[in-house]
């Protein structure tokens, strides 16, 4: 054998006088060799170090065992969370994770999936970017037989599979906990405008207010594109009213974070002068000197959990998810407000 050169089956075969077929279906675990040639087989690959071509077995069985994951930003903790779940569940797939982070950039997104595409993954679990309006991008992979499974910042459309969090409940809870604590101007600092989980929230939060008759007012109401610039100027002009709210729900918490620092710088006092609670429920928290009230846990890693597995089941079952006569796969977790407060 040549340096360097890795072994094959055709010298295992050859060591044994036995046809390279013999070898492959022995090494493979076939029923129709003996257990005699089979235990000579594996143990001649055992000594000259032979490796299965991984390569040929999967063209073989047109499978990649790859997926894909597209986030906004893995720095984030609740993604970093999510894409721990992921893993979790390709590794006993035994299925390798390629990850791509759309940086909240939608051309990106776009790029990522031609590329994964172009990789041929088995299937894709996707985030959306803040930016994200059109899909044709992900519906291009139905014709490539790759399917798609979105978690979080998913599309506000019934035909797609999908993962979710319920935020009615957090938001229920929050809404209740400033009332009794004697708040009745609340406001919202809402995210950017294409994002489903924007109008999401706005939905909810006048929801919320009527549970609790408290009226709607426009003035109270702010955006952000989530750039910290922007998440400043949206406190900036809500602490510049004549009659600023007493109490703000925030997007997330990475939101609130430049919130309570414009605050400070303003002199005033958090969670005295002003109260916020937001979503993410973020573990950074732990770390800090001033808090919100709370934030309401959105669980990152068991909606990441169950959409990979949802995204398996697509995979080995053909025709699952795509609603004909096998329904959507879809599902919502209830989110929880977490109290910082007690």
């Amino acid at each position: 054998m040549q340096k360097n050169k890795l072994p094959t089956i055709k010298e295992i075969a050859k060591r044994l006088n036995v046809s390279v077929s013999t070898v492959s279906r022995a090494l493979h675990g076939h029923p129709s060799i003996g257990l005699v040639t089979t235990m000579r087989v594996q143990k001649i690959a055992e000594e000259i170090g032979y490796e299965a071509n991984k390569s040929a077995i999967h063209f073989k069985e047109r499978k990649t065992y790859t997926i894909g994951v597209i986030i906004p930003n893995l720095s984030e903790p609740f993604f970093s969370s999510a894409l721990s779940g992921i893993e979790d569940i390709a590794e006993k797939h035994n299925y390798n994770v390629i990850i791509g982070q759309s940086l909240d950039n939608f051309e990106r997104e776009k790029r990522i999936v031609e590329n994964m595409k172009d990789h041929r993954v088995d299937g894709v679990l996707v985030s959306l970017t803040k930016d994200t309006s059109t899909y044709e991008h992900f519906e291009n992979l139905k014709k490539y037989n790759i399917p798609v499974v979105f978690f979080d910042r998913v599309p506000a459309r019934k035909d797609i599979n999908f993962v979710a969090c319920n935020l009615l409940s957090g938001m229920l809870q929050a809404m209740a906990k400033l009332v009794k604590a004697g708040h009745k101007r609340i406001g919202l600092i809402n995210g950017p405008a294409k994002l489903a989980a924007t109008l999401q929230r706005v939905e909810i939060y006048f929801k919320c207010l009527k549970e609790n008759n408290l009226p709607i007012d426009q003035d109270i109401m702010v955006s952000t594109s989530l750039a910290k610039s922007d998440n400043v100027k949206a406190i900036q002009k809500l602490l510049a009213l004549d009659e600023r709210p007493t109490a703000v729900i925030v997007f997330n918490d990475y939101v609130v974070l430049d919130c309570i620092a414009a605050v400070k710088a303003a002199g005033l006092e958090v969670n005295k002068d002003i109260s916020f609670i937001s979503f993410a429920n973020l573990p950074i928290w732990e770390y800090m000197d001033t808090l919100p009230l709370a934030s309401i846990e959105q669980f990152a890693h068991s909606q990441s959990v169950i959409a990979t597995e949802y995204l398996f089941k697509m995979i080995d079952e053909p025709g699952a998810g795509y609603g004909t006569d096998k329904p959507y796969l879809q599902h919502v977790i209830d989110s929880e407000m977490i109290d910082y407060s007690l």
